[in-house]
């Protein structure tokens, strides 16, 4: 049992392994999920049938909305800050590569708990607040790339009401935001933008990889986005009443 929790590569970080494997639990806990069995529901048989924060909204209200979405992102950016104090990371410049890449490895953990959780059969939500929490918590390339793409995400909500269209819009935009975010350390640090970009390429490769991603977790609603029918956001309180009387509360007996 000690083996697997220690390594034997002299780059990695001792207790990485335990970090990377606290990190996916974390993130495999089914937030909206729970909160909507606490109340007597199985989000999985409401709306899109996701257990994340925007299902949970339109279903118990914007407020739920917020309070999921919160404990989703902290479900990131806690094991990762906690890994980037352990390893020493959390300072005003790029670390070496093999650092950068044990510190993604552990940003990416609760994220893939979030959206294969364990619990569920390896259903979850899509990852967008974790993943936002997670990169906030890799400090501080991906600080800043996340406080940018979390502000494009407002900008895409706001004019369009649809969570799905800014969820892309921001998972695409985090490549670029990425390298602008090496060119204003490199800047505040006085080195070379450029000889910057190069110690920081895993930080790139991860931009292009969460664009991915957001494309992969999203499918469904980009197709529904390019085919128009994609619905706006627009949160909706439903009763127990409401849901039992539209047949979607299958739950029965003690709940949680």
């Amino acid at each position: 049992m000690r083996r697997l929790f220690l390594n034997t590569d002299p780059l990695m970080p001792t207790y990485f392994p335990a970090f990377f494997a606290v990190a996916f639990l974390i993130g495999s806990i089914p937030t909206g999920y729970l909160v909507a069995r606490s109340r007597g529901i199985d989000i999985r048989a409401i709306g899109s049938g996701n257990i994340g924060a925007t299902n949970l909204g339109r279903v118990l209200g914007m407020r739920w909305f917020v309070a999921c979405s919160i404990i989703d992102a902290l479900k990131g950016l806690l094991p990762t800050l906690a890994y980037g104090l352990y390893a020493n990371l959390l300072h005003l410049s790029v670390p070496e590569s093999h650092a950068a890449l044990y510190s993604i490895a552990i940003m990416l953990a609760p994220m893939l708990g979030h959206v294969f959780c364990p619990w569920l059969k390896f259903k979850g939500g899509k990852g967008v607040a974790t993943g936002l929490g997670s990169m906030l918590g890799v400090f501080p390339v991906m600080t800043i790339a996340g406080i940018l793409a979390l502000l494009v995400w407002l900008l895409v909500f706001t004019r369009t009401r649809i969570i799905s269209m800014a969820s892309v819009a921001a998972g695409f935009a985090i490549a670029p935001l990425t390298l602008a975010g090496v060119v204003l350390l490199a800047r505040l640090n006085r080195q070379d933008p450029v000889a910057m970009m190069g110690i920081a390429w895993p930080y790139s490769l991860l931009g292009v990889g969460l664009a991915l991603f957001a494309m992969f977790t999203h499918w469904a609603n980009i197709k529904r986005l390019r085919a128009g029918t994609e619905p706006k956001y627009e949160p909706k309180y439903q009763t127990k009443a409401q849901l039992k009387r539209a047949g979607r509360m299958p739950i029965s007996g003690p709940q949680m």
